[in-house]
């Protein structure tokens, strides 16, 4: 029943992604970026007093580069949902746990063994094959860019994700990881928005101007599902559950914005999800007990 906690999450996480793709017709990538950030910290910072957890870390470096890299996938990801269709964006950020395998295929080529991850190879080049048959669509429509920044978004995902067990290894609270890689996250957007302006909520649609704090909100609530999920569950379970947030995204992006997706699309969605499924059975023997990933 613990691992149910990541369906939630998931759900939680897509439906912010509804919020960012209405907020991002009247919103820059930067403004949605420093909203969720500020409205994150508040929320963050509100649950950690609760709970008695102090904001003091002995390794704040760890936690920098957590959140440069979090920032950079967070901020690649709202923008392909600002431009893909709702389902293509949320699967290419899902690939996360694809380019983890990647780095560990890469890490056993490095050191002469290859042949020991040759599944997981596999997983992987399979994967790939899925996001051609995910991208060939785009080409049509002109949104190839938006695609490869999506792909992008993956990857930053991945480095986090990474991080974030690192920092776990350290004893660091996830609260408190959470906590400041929502600083870093306003911090990045307030600096983008001193080069790109801000606009006013006066000029705003009234839709996107009612996301903003939801955004932050749903944020956090999914981040939190996630971390009980890990926390209590199989790891193994609920790292596969986390896949249900690309079926909750793709019901949206059907019901909510008519996005049309091409049988090839969704041919190399499967694809993704299935290889995504079958990398975590595999790199679970390699990184045990890896925490929950963080938007």
């Amino acid at each position: 029943m613990q691992a149910l906690w990541m369906v939630l999450g998931a759900f939680f996480f897509a439906t912010m992604t509804v919020g960012i793709k209405v907020a991002s017709g009247s919103f820059s990538t930067f403004e949605l970026v420093f909203y969720r950030g500020v409205v994150s910290v508040i929320f963050m910072g509100l649950v950690l007093r609760t709970r008695g957890t102090s904001l003091k870390t002995t390794i704040p470096m760890m936690h920098a580069w957590r959140s440069v890299i979090g920032v950079l996938s967070l901020s690649t990801w709202f923008y392909a949902i600002a431009h893909l269709p709702l389902a293509t964006a949320m699967t290419l950020n899902y690939m996360s746990g694809v380019w983890v395998a990647a780095f560990i295929v890469g890490g056993a080529v490095l050191y002469g063994q290859a042949q020991r991850q040759g599944p997981l190879m596999v997983t992987v080049l399979t994967s790939f094959a899925g996001v051609v048959l995910m991208l060939r669509p785009t080409l049509d429509q002109h949104q190839l860019f938006a695609g490869l920044v999506g792909l992008l978004s993956g990857m930053g995902a991945a480095l986090a994700y990474l991080q974030v067990t690192a920092l776990g290894k350290a004893g660091e609270p996830e609260g408190r990881t959470v906590f400041y890689f929502s600083v870093g996250t306003a911090a990045v957007g307030l600096t983008g928005i001193a080069f790109t302006g801000l606009t006013p909520w006066s000029a705003a649609s009234w839709q996107a101007t009612a996301w903003l704090v939801p955004i932050g909100v749903l944020a956090s609530l999914g981040q939190w599902c996630m971390t009980r999920a890990y926390s209590r569950g199989s790891t193994l379970l609920v790292a596969n559950l986390q896949y249900s947030g690309i079926v909750f995204a793709a019901i949206y992006s059907l019901l909510l914005f008519g996005d049309q997706i091409a049988l090839l699309g969704w041919a190399g969605m499967g694809l993704i999800v299935a290889s995504g499924l079958a990398a975590t059975v595999l790199r679970s023997r390699a990184i045990p007990n890896t925490p929950a990933e963080e938007h």
